[in-house]
């Protein structure tokens, strides 16, 4: 294009000046040229309208012409250059917008898909409490037909969530979790796991919970607290009855041996001694069988995990330096899962306890496989047992409370097969549970 205009502008006769038309190769190299080049091709340009035209040149006049010719192909190339920038720039922007909108539809539609396939009730409300959202598990948690939840009070289903501010005016936000009673659209009550956060949008603020039906895991836990609040009172009773058993053992040969003396026959109140020793011999002949009825396959590695959970708190308040050595691939063992997680706690609660006079403290809870058998070691450095024989002996004089934990909880692990020992170490102790595993323990 530069040399066309050239020739042109050679050829042509006459006092028309071509010059400009070298503005078009301008605005063409413009699109791809560095301010560099674009200086030379102007330079180039210049010098060309120069030479082809029929103007006079002198110091004065061309030197002004020239500077002007180069200043207005540089300027040219120069704005389309600019423009060319800001239109890839703004291509690139518009392409990122629409990347940036595909993403948040796609991020939409995989979030409206794990809110309705959520098996967890999900709602959105707004500053009064009017539902503007809720997913499939919110009707069918609340009994109210697809669809017809959305605009009704949230506050007529879960009544807790009135003492939740809203208003506009305050910037708090609430993040946190509860538990509460909730109600069903048939006025059903049930308790309710709330988690629920607040925030502020542009139409006001918004109140998003999710619930969970928390009935079920509540009657577990009652039936459970219960069995073994039936499984420790069988166990205590048994103790209280053997005790009985002594001492009305004792008094029944003291009784005998009056009675060979001869001087208290036909005494009516001998003879009411004798019957209440029998009537106590009764109360003690009563054996309330130890049960493992409940007994089912437990995930030891599991419960461990659960167990580290519940007492590292504690263990860390009390600067117990505490070592979980759990061998990996540790069978399913039969118990009692609340059985045997109480066992572990008690355990745990006297090392604690023994722990409380010594300044470098230290607990280790092993878990491992021996032979046909599991082990779950309890072993601290608290200073040992002055008397292991009399440690599982029930109403112990001295104990820290009724003295029935450590035979408690010996009755716990026997009621499934298993047993619990003590085992002397230097500067400490050792308690040893001894499970069985589920794959050898001939229950089903």
């Amino acid at each position: 294009m530069i040399v066309v205009i050239a020739l042109l502008d050679w050829r042509v006769v006459g006092e028309i000046p071509l010059g400009f038309l070298y503005l078009a190769p301008m605005l063409t190299v413009g699109v791809a040229l560095n301010p560099w080049e674009l200086s030379a091709v102007a330079a180039l340009c210049t010098l060309l309208a120069e030479v082809f035209d029929d103007l006079a040149w002198n110091l004065r006049t061309g030197l002004s012409r020239d500077v002007l010719y180069y200043a207005a192909f540089l300027g040219a190339g120069l704005y389309v250059r600019g423009v060319s920038i800001n239109r890839r720039a703004a291509l690139e922007h518009l392409h990122e917008i629409e990347r940036q909108r595909d993403a948040r539809r796609e991020a939409e539609d995989q979030l409206r898909v794990l809110i309705e396939s959520s098996p967890a009730a999900i709602v959105t409300t707004d500053a009064r409490g009017s539902v503007l959202m809720a997913n499939e598990a919110a009707h069918r948690m609340l009994s109210v037909p697809q669809g017809e939840l959305q605009g009704r009070v949230i506050y007529r289903y879960l009544p807790s969530l009135t003492n939740v501010s809203m208003d506009e005016a305050s910037q708090q936000h609430f993040r946190t979790v509860m538990q509460a009673r909730a109600q069903r659209e048939d006025g059903e009550t049930f308790l309710a796991d709330i988690c629920f956060s607040t925030y502020r949008t542009n139409d006001g603020s918004r109140l998003t919970a999710m619930v969970l039906d928390a009935s079920e895991e509540f009657r577990t836990q009652e039936v459970s607290g219960l069995h073994q609040l039936l499984a420790g009172s069988r166990i205590a009773i048994g103790a209280v009855s053997h005790e009985i058993r002594n001492v009305s053992g004792a008094i029944a040969a003291v009784h005998q041996n009056l009675a060979h003396c001869g001087s208290l026959n036909g005494n009516k109140d001998f003879e009411a001694l004798g019957n209440l020793i029998a009537a106590l011999e009764r109360i003690a002949r009563v054996n309330l069988r130890q049960s493992s009825d409940q007994a089912t396959e437990v995930d030891l590695a599991a419960l461990l995990d659960e167990l580290k959970i519940v007492v590292s708190p504690s263990l860390q308040e009390e600067n117990i330096a505490a070592h979980w050595n759990i061998e990996p691939g540790l069978p399913f063992v039969w118990a009692d899962r609340p059985s045997l997680m109480q066992v572990f706690l008690n355990l745990i609660t006297n090392s604690v306890r023994a722990l409380s006079k010594q300044g470098d403290r230290s607990l280790s809870i092993t878990a491992r496989n021996h032979g046909n058998h599991v082990l779950v070691e309890f072993a601290d450095n608290g200073g040992g047992v002055a008397h292991p024989e009399d440690l599982f002996r029930p109403f112990q004089a001295g104990a820290a409370a009724t003295g029935l934990g450590l035979y408690l909880s010996r009755g716990f692990v026997r009621s499934f097969g298993g047993e619990l020992q003590y085992l002397a170490i230097p500067n400490g102790a050792c308690f040893v549970v001894n499970l069985t595993p589920a794959s050898s323990s001939g229950q089903s």
